[in-house]
């Protein structure tokens, strides 16, 4: 029998999708179970995106450009501007989706070898996409405790060698929700310079950042400008995560030409997609204030009810949707498991993320797990009730009821 790819054999499975088959188990045997494991928003997709799918008329779907259409980019560099981030066209590659963005960024800047720096837990796919590069990611643990603030910029110098070709951040943070401030933004922004290196900045959840205070870009970060590749989507800022629009957005013009390889390589991005996503940027800001105004009473409500269940600890996200909570078990995989194979409360129970597959450092989130507040309220509390009564009932809880 042939061998498999050593690649795909240690590609890491996803945390948030790997349980799937346990909870389609679940629900033939009548189970409700409450998803708190992905960030797929129930807010409807804009009107806008939803009218221009419903009007395509077109005798041909064509490929479009393999950087995308020019229609899209441009609204998307209108849309930047109300953010102060200062492109043009010609900086926006088009994407299927974020993570296509994420994995020409890798292709385009690292060779097999190379490494880069990430603050953990992280989103479990950029490590993925490392491994298709042949590149490694090195991380630097944050701490619950801490809030998931940003490490001391000495732990990331201490890891900097001659491999090492980037850092990358998400802000605000998946999955943790942390948004990271001047102060922070500045301290990565003197690594980066300091050491010559690429800053990869995952922007896709900037709508929804909780403090109050302006919004921080990588792009807004001064003398760097040249060495920033910024990763953004459509998908959950209007709710749009089925149509896989994205965008990489640099002004490193070797760079883009690489990525225009690998572009060019898959032809074009989704050619319908674009059309929604060009449409859905006319969003009104009634319904982006809306869709704001909700996430923010459900993190209040998620972060008050975690916080009431004996033993459990959750620090406040500032952005995005989501948090990752400490729960008093022995295992959260295990537990996490258990509740979808073994445990049901009046024939309902949860679906949640574990946090170790967020973190690369071996026994790092062993008792922690990523929640998405992507449920509305009346249905947060009758699984936050559901959560209660299986910490109760497990058997590898650590907390005495």
């Amino acid at each position: 029998m042939p061998y498999v790819s050593e690649r795909g054999t240690i590609m890491p499975a996803s945390p948030i999708r790997r349980l799937v088959p346990l909870a389609n188990v679940a629900k033939e045997k009548g189970v409700k179970v409450y998803h708190l494991n992905i960030g797929q928003p129930d807010v409807p997709t804009p009107r806008e995106g939803i009218a221009a799918l419903e009007s395509i008329d077109r005798s041909i779907l064509e490929y479009s450009p393999s950087e995308g259409l020019l229609s899209l980019r441009q609204k998307l560099c209108q849309y930047y501007k109300k953010f102060s981030i200062d492109v043009d066209v010609d900086d926006i590659i088009v994407t299927t989706g974020g993570s296509e963005a994420v994995l020409f960024a890798f292709m385009a800047c690292l060779d097999p070898g190379d490494e880069i720096i990430v603050p953990e837990p992280a989103y479990a796919n950029y490590m993925a996409f490392a491994i298709s590069a042949g590149a490694k990611i090195i991380t630097v643990p944050s701490s619950i405790d801490e809030g998931f603030a940003l490490p001391p910029v000495e732990k990331f110098e201490e890891l900097i060698t001659s491999r090492t070709k980037g850092i990358l951040i998400c802000n605000p943070n998946n999955p943790t929700g942390y948004l990271y401030t001047m102060k922070e933004m500045l301290q990565i922004r003197d690594l980066v310079k300091k050491h010559d290196l690429f800053l990869f900045s995952d922007e896709v959840y900037r709508e929804f950042c909780y403090t109050g205070a302006p919004y921080i870009s990588a792009f807004h970060l001064p003398d760097i400008e040249n060495q920033v590749v910024l990763i953004d989507s459509v998908s959950k800022r209007y709710n749009e995560c089925g149509i896989r629009i994205g965008a990489l957005i640099t002004k490193h013009k070797q760079l883009k030409q690489n990525v225009m390889k690998f572009c060019q390589a898959r032809l074009s991005p989704p050619l319908l997609g674009q059309i929604v996503a060009e449409a859905s940027i006319d969003t009104s800001s009634e319904y982006m204030l809306a869709t704001y105004n909700e996430y923010v009473e459900r993190r209040k409500f998620l972060i008050d009810e975690i916080n009431k269940i004996p033993g459990c600890y959750s620090p406040i996200p500032m952005g995005a949707f989501y948090t990752v909570a400490r729960l008093p078990v022995d295992d959260a995989d295990k537990f996490c498991e258990w509740c979808l194979r073994d445990f049901q409360y009046e024939g309902k129970t949860v679906f949640m993320a574990p946090a170790s597959g967020f973190y690369t450092t071996p026994g790092m989130g062993r008792d922690e797990v990523r929640i998405a507040y992507m449920l509305e309220k009346p249905e947060l509390a009758v699984a936050m009730k559901v959560l209660s009564e299986a910490l109760k009932a497990y058997p590898g809880r650590t907390l005495c009821n």
